[in-house]
């Protein structure tokens, strides 16, 4: 009896576990893909998604099945050539940028809206193909924080934004900006279903119209509570709106509803989870009296009748040899520049299967430097490894590979008194070099690795010598979510000159690993 009833658990155990692997599962992306505004064409999903200060910027994602998700595109390649953007003159765009997009899907043609703080503009972005065509652009004054567009039925075009006292203008036909006279209050306060101890005024607004009737979503955060899905619904677009909570659960908020070909209703939403960065959820939505019930018994589930969840790798991440054909793209579209690249400085080209970056300005520190290149970093646990030569390095040249958020952590190569060293250096309370080795070759292994299961957020950093053996240097680095930088860890590929400039580094690869 008791053979028999071990058998049974195991091969429940066993049954589960396959079931599991052929759901999906939350998160649905466990990387930085924050602020998702998600359409459906026909029975293909479109997202878009913040990436504050990294360029090209405003990801453009594809999918078949609401779970599995590829780069298709992006927005804007830059969005000006400010100081801030280019980091110059003490300057920049960590944690500003441009934030929360919105998609939509109007007349046969995509649209993405998007602000900036740091410009002080709104802009909008048309494309008739998001795969293959690019992206027109229009910007306009002043920059509406975390809008929405909405296509009415009756041809009008709306634009919602601002935080607690949400506000409401109509659009010109063109995109060029609101219409005089349209300014209105659409909510006094739309905080006020969570009451009125708020630590975060509503915001985030994605307004959908089903069935008639008109749905708002915001996320605000109650103090001494968690983040939470605020929803009005109003049968006119002026009201009057009536409000109620609409998630309260493991801070998953902020997103709004995509139904599928079936009829089947989600809740797109995210979940700020330590250094890894805000990561996506899909919560299961039934309709009652009108209202969309998000959860399973007000919970977010672990699983999903959806397909199962694949690799992040390659269409999020990837690794890269750098190896291009005349006809292929110098950088695929997992890669991003740290602010605006200097484009004359770094190539795909000049060494065939290397990645060159070259030095052309003087940095006094690593967050101050350009042509950063950067992928997402990624959960439960991930590894970045490169290969890199420094034979053309030039003294007080500094390169390598980082794990890049306001407390960074790095290993690299340092040129000083005319000789090298592998150092690592952690940004944890100030920017400290940890350990070093002397170096005596000319190219040296280095690799990254991240640990954000159950929320440990640390990160590891080795090198070897040939590839083979691997040697821990300094020591583990915490890998906190910070504000200043409002974006979840990137590995980077770095190379910066402290005293003189013209030199040189070749990556070899960046391979990555789950």
């Amino acid at each position: 009896m008791k053979k028999l009833l071990t058998h049974f658990i195991l091969s429940l155990i066993i049954v589960t576990s396959v079931m599991g692997q052929n759901k999906a599962h939350n998160p649905i992306i466990f990387a930085d893909v924050p602020d998702p505004s998600i359409i459906r064409v026909g029975d293909t999903y479109y997202m878009s998604s913040t990436t504050m200060h990294m360029n090209p910027g405003v990801p453009i994602m594809k999918s078949d099945d609401l779970v599995n998700w590829k780069l298709i595109s992006y927005a804007y390649d830059t969005l000006e050539a400010k100081d801030e953007l280019n980091l110059e003159g003490g300057k920049n765009m960590y944690g500003r940028g441009s934030w929360a997009s919105s998609m939509r899907y109007h007349n046969d043609t995509f649209y993405v809206s998007t602000f900036s703080s740091t410009t002080g503009k709104t802009y909008i972005f048309s494309t008739k193909n998001p795969e293959k065509n690019s992206w027109k652009r229009i910007e306009f004054q002043p920059s509406y924080h975390d809008h929405s567009i909405f296509f009415d039925d009756d041809g009008k075009i709306y634009m919602i934004w601002a935080a607690g006292r949400l506000n409401i203008a109509e659009l010109k036909s063109d995109f060029s900006g609101v219409k005089e006279g349209t300014e209105r209050v659409l909510i006094e306060n739309a905080s006020a279903p969570a009451g009125d101890n708020i630590m975060l005024n509503a915001e985030g607004s994605q307004l959908f119209k089903v069935n008639g009737k008109y749905y708002l979503f915001n996320i605000t955060w109650p103090h001494g509570g968690m983040r939470t899905v605020i929803i009005h619904r109003a049968d006119s677009i002026y009201g009057p709106w009536e409000g109620r909570i609409g998630l309260q659960d493991l801070g998953v908020a902020q997103g709004g509803l995509i139904n599928t070909p079936d009829g089947k209703w989600f809740s797109y939403l995210f979940r700020d989870y330590g250094g890894v960065g805000r990561i996506p959820y899909l919560v299961p939505v039934k309709w009652e009296d009108g209202w969309p019930v998000l959860g399973e018994n007000g919970k977010v589930p672990e699983y999903l009748d959806l397909p199962g969840n694949k690799s992040l790798i390659p269409n999020i991440v990837a690794s890269d040899d750098f190896k291009r054909k005349k006809h292929e793209a110098d950088l695929p579209l997992v890669w991003q520049w740290n602010h605006n690249p200097n484009n004359t400085l770094w190539s795909v080209r000049e060494r065939k299967g290397y990645l060159r970056l070259k030095t052309g300005r003087v940095d006094t520190s690593f967050v101050e430097a350009r042509n950063t290149l950067t992928q997402r970093t990624f959960g439960p646990e991930s590894a970045g490894t490169i290969l890199l030569d420094v034979s053309h390095m030039k003294e007080g040249d500094f390169a390598g590979l980082c794990l890049l958020q306001k407390q960074f952590g790095l290993v690299g190569v340092k040129y000083e008194n005319n000789s090298k060293k592998i150092v690592m250096v952690s940004a944890a309370n100030h920017v400290k070099e940890l350990q070093s080795v002397p170096l005596n070759q000319g190219q040296v292994y280095l690799k990254a690795e991240c640990n954000y299961r159950d929320r440990m957020d640390e990160g590891k950093f080795y090198y070897s010598l040939d590839g083979k053996s691997w040697n821990p240097i300094g020591e583990p680095v915490k890998l906190p979510y910070t504000l200043p930088h409002f974006m979840g860890y990137r590995f980077g590929l770095f190379n910066y000159a402290t005293k003189n400039i013209g030199g040189y580094v070749d990556f070899d690869y960046f391979h990555i690993t789950d």
